[in-house]
């Protein structure tokens, strides 16, 4: 646990430490888009000044020609004519009034085929009305125009400032997942660091909204000329990460820690049953010589005339020698199972402790059913002797037991209940575990051996069904079919 608690803890710290700097990089990202929003709209306003120049000089320079080609008498020519003259930028073409080009000016390129100047003649048209000019006779000429190149090339600086500015906010360093959105905060722009379809579905796309909402303001986007835009956007997916992260290792640990605890559980269970396998072979194997001799002597006074009813109790003891042999030699061997009539049994093994209690205990069978189970007789015997002597020991002598065998869907149910001093709650679950005792001599294995021949050999379950202290307890048993 203090291993446990230092790593959690300094993984809690450095966690912090990379949060802040992230949150500071974040920080620092939204302030560098707001200046760099405001610097695009002050260099918007700045083009736009610089156009409107450009087209007072355009407007100029037209009239000026207009002037030099009408009839009205001019006071001085000089100015008007350095008007004209000084136009190096502004392209314009002269048509007649057959839609002819007479002449052209600044068009890019020096050799300009008929075809091309009749394109851009056109295209003039739809940007700019012509001017018309009376010259002599009456005739009339068209002056086409449009803005200067040094104008056009300022809207392609500035379009691609703009889009410059687009792309780094949705390309950030800082990882950070963005929303570019129109003033009604409905349209994207353009986005970054999100997923696509999450953009596409708009379910999903007004959560994310006022998920990033909830987490930063959005920053306003004004590049002028009423070009208003929001940028939504919120902590990167590495600051997420590392907010959740020392929890998850603290988890990843905890599994270690229960996966290590359960191989050593296993392991020590392991051991624990080659323990009881080693000592139940070793008790088996004991027994063996002393009962052998046992056996002989009984037939050596059955010869010699002895009383009858002496050596059959002594055949039956010898007999049941024989059984509790043969059951410590089954422990750790799979037996085989034979179907048994259950109530059967259970009188075979009441009727051999009915002869050896007190007859102040009075043990009696009930059965609803008479279905056949599958059995290791000797082994069953076992815990029915086991779970009668703790309830003749828990009454002291004196009470009744019952068994009661019930039949319920695929299951044969077993209710052994006595009128002993009952089991505390908390102690219930404790008493099948080995070693546990409540009497000043014994080793605590009864119960345990029991639930190991139900549970592992018969596949069945028992446990404490009921019990009332100072009124009596009931063990269940219950089989499959």
């Amino acid at each position: 646990m203090l291993i446990v608690g230092i790593s959690f803890w300094h993984t809690s710290q450095l966690a912090g430490k990379i949060e802040l700097e992230e949150r500071q990089k974040v920080r620092l990202w939204a302030d560098a888009i707001r200046k760099k929003a405001n610097l695009v709209k002050y260099t918007n306003e700045l083009f736009t000044k610089i156009g409107v120049e450009e087209r007072n000089k355009v407007e100029l320079w037209a009239e000026a020609t207009k002037k030099l080609a009408s009839d009205e008498e001019i006071q001085d020519y000089t100015f008007v004519l350095k008007v004209v003259a000084d136009n190096t930028t502004v392209p314009v073409i002269l048509s007649d009034d057959e839609g002819n080009v007479v002449s052209y000016r600044n068009l890019e390129g020096e050799n300009v085929d008929p075809a091309s100047l009749k394109e851009q003649m056109m295209q003039m048209g739809e940007l700019n009305e012509p001017i018309q000019i009376t010259i002599f006779g009456g005739r009339k000429n068209y002056l086409y125009y449009k803005d200067s190149r040094l104008f056009a090339e300022l809207k392609h600086v500035l379009d691609d400032l703009v889009k410059s500015f687009i792309s780094e906010i949705v390309v950030n360093s800082a990882s950070v997942p963005v929303l570019f959105m129109d003033e009604s905060k409905t349209v994207v722009l353009n986005y970054g660091n999100i997923d696509p379809e999450t953009v596409e579905d708009k379910t999903l796309l007004k959560q994310l909204i006022n998920e990033m909402m909830s987490h930063n303001d959005p920053i306003l986007v004004d590049l002028g000329e009423g070009q208003k835009s929001y940028i939504f956007y919120q902590d990167s997916e590495l600051l997420t990460q590392l907010t959740y992260y020392p929890f998850i290792q603290f988890g990843i640990i905890g599994l270690f820690v229960l996966i290590s605890y359960s191989l050593f559980n296993l392991a020590r269970r392991a051991e624990q049953n080659q323990v009881w396998v080693g000592l139940a072979k070793e008790t088996a194997h004991q027994l063996g010589t002393p009962l052998s001799s046992l056996m002989a002597w009984v037939e050596i006074l059955k010869s010699q005339g002895v009383d009858g009813s002496t050596t059959d109790e002594m055949s039956k003891d010898v007999h049941r020698l024989e059984m509790i042999t043969d059951r410590f030699s089954k422990i750790g061997s799979t037996p085989k199972l034979q179907e048994e009539n259950i109530y059967e049994v259970l009188e075979k093994a009441v009727d051999y402790i009915r002869n050896r209690t007190s007859n102040k205990v009075k043990i009696e069978t009930i059965s609803a059913g008479n279905s056949p189970i599958k059995l290791s007789v000797s082994l069953f015997n076992w815990v029915i002797e086991n779970l009668c002597k703790n309830a003749i020991d828990a009454m002291e002598g004196s009470g009744n037991i019952t068994l009661d065998v019930i039949e319920k869907n695929d299951n044969i149910i077993i209710d052994i209940t006595d009128t002993g001093k009952g089991i505390p709650s908390a102690k219930q679950k404790a008493i099948f575990e080995p070693g546990y005792t409540t009497k000043q001599r014994g080793w605590g294995l009864g119960l345990s051996l029991t639930k190991r021949i139900i549970k592992d050999y018969h596949k069945g379950k028992i446990f404490v069904h009921k019990s009332i202290e100072g009124k009596g307890t009931t063990f269940r048993i219950i089989l499959n079919k």
